[in-house]
């Protein structure tokens, strides 16, 4: 029987120890664009955190399963979403301090059957993602 997992997945390590970030906080949004000339605006869809791998792997219910009730689980081709990573806290229960408050990563949903899996490392004053698989 094939497991069901979130349709995004996040992983943070922290380079300045080589271990992975545990309990970042993670939220998941979506935009909505302004028709009539206002402002756009990204919508809260979910939030989570790491756990001991640094890896959020039930962001979102996937689609299909008993937890996805509502439409805001399915992905939606050609949407764009962010993934906001709260690393000052991270930072600050390890005692140390960081330049950035947080990290933004914005990206387009092009085939929502895909699995969107977005790694993030992070420093106290760098972070770098790519998209994973």
């Amino acid at each position: 029987m094939a497991t069901l997992k979130s349709p995004i997945t996040c992983h943070v390590l922290d380079a300045s120890t080589g271990k992975p970030a545990e309990g970042v906080i993670i939220r998941l949004q979506q935009l909505e664009v302004s028709g009539n000339g206002g402002p756009d605006i990204f919508h809260p869809l979910a939030k989570g955190y790491t756990n001991a791998d640094g890896r959020c792997l039930d962001l979102l219910p996937p689609a299909g399963s008993h937890e996805a009730k509502t439409e805001k689980t399915e992905l939606i081709s050609g949407q764009t979403y962010k993934v906001l990573f709260k690393t000052k806290e991270y930072f600050e229960r390890t005692n140390r301090q960081s330049f950035y408050p947080w990290v933004e990563i914005s990206f387009v949903i092009e085939n929502p059957e895909e699995h969107y899996h977005i790694p993030l490392l992070i420093s106290p004053y760098s972070f770098t993602t790519y998209r994973g698989s």
